[in-house]
């Protein structure tokens, strides 16, 4: 499965302590992000994270045309509400899994759900409706 992670500037370290404590799980999967909290990530982890660019230069938008083109299998996007400047950025992504049934989490327990459920397969439908796709690769 292809996953791909960003989030606020206030919730970087979260997402971090996220990938780190599931890194088992990720480590499986292929996972992008963009730019600065890919980084974070990944040296953090050990895990390989295929990098965007940042949030100011375009990565919010190569990430949404992934999805369009059903290359992304799950989001994990967390929002911080205090944080206003991004809000536009949320709604964008989570219109694009909305149309393309791509499962999204804004928040950490949300996020649990789905990590769990990618453990246990319940997003093996995904694979199903779209067999002959190749690992994400940029």
């Amino acid at each position: 499965m292809n996953i791909a992670i960003m989030c606020h500037n206030r919730k970087q370290e979260l997402m971090v302590q996220f990938c780190t404590a599931y890194c088992g799980i990720l480590s499986k999967h292929t996972v992008c992000a963009t730019n600065a909290t890919g980084r974070m990530v990944a040296e953090a982890t050990g895990l390989p994270v295929n990098l965007f660019l940042s949030h100011e230069h375009g990565g919010i938008e190569q990430i949404g045309q992934r999805i369009i083109y059903n290359e992304i299998d799950m989001v994990l996007f967390f929002n911080s509400p205090q944080d206003n400047s991004m809000d536009e950025d949320v709604m964008y992504i989570a219109r694009l899994c909305d149309q393309h049934s791509v499962p999204m989490a804004t928040n950490v327990a949300t996020a649990e759900l789905l990590i769990h459920g990618l453990a246990r397969g319940d997003l093996d439908w995904r694979i199903v409706m779209n067999p002959n796709r190749v690992p994400f690769a940029l």
